[in-house]
């Protein structure tokens, strides 16, 4: 495994290859892996992780490249869909999975974020107090080498049972 992985990682450059390389030591080799991106199931925390070789330039917080994909099983209510969107657009819901995925440049982003999404759920604060929390986080974190409870891990129950089926209108 560890040859064809290194194979794939010597078309990769920059922060992608750097991200790809911690989360081998991280979590160890992937269960997937394609020219364009690597995969893990079931690790950490995490229903699944993806270290993608393209970016995507994103400016909030800060002007920063996405490519680091990450998962949970998470049941965001339908009326707060528009809020979680206006929130940060590296989140993505899938609510036929249960699903909801971070994507930035680093675990600690991801889990900053989807903390701070789970604030905006649970009623503790609204979008524009939200970002305004996560923009300072993530410049004390980044800037300052400040840890927080935000970045370290994530602050909600595992959540089970989030897939949405939908409703059959025919058979």
């Amino acid at each position: 495994m560890d040859d064809y992985i290194n194979r794939i990682l010597m078309n990769w450059k920059n922060k992608p290859l750097e991200t790809a390389k911690k989360m081998i030591d991280k979590y160890g080799y992937p269960q997937e892996a394609t020219m364009d991106r690597l995969i893990w199931h079931h690790n950490g925390p995490w229903k699944h992780t993806i270290v993608h070789r393209e970016t995507i330039p994103h400016h909030f917080p800060h002007p920063h490249p996405d490519f680091l994909e990450q998962a949970v099983d998470y049941c965001v209510p339908l009326e707060l869909y528009d809020d979680i969107a206006v929130f940060d657009g590296s989140l993505n819901i899938d609510r036929t999975k249960g699903e909801i995925s971070s994507m930035c440049d680093q675990e600690a982003m991801n889990i900053l974020s989807l903390n701070v999404m789970n604030d905006i759920v649970m009623g503790r604060c609204d979008v524009r107090t939200a970002k305004e929390f996560l923009a300072y986080t993530a410049y004390m974190y980044l800037n300052m080498n400040e840890k927080s409870p935000y970045t370290e891990g994530l602050l909600f129950p595992k959540q089970y049972n989030t897939k949405d089926p939908g409703i059959c209108y025919f058979k």
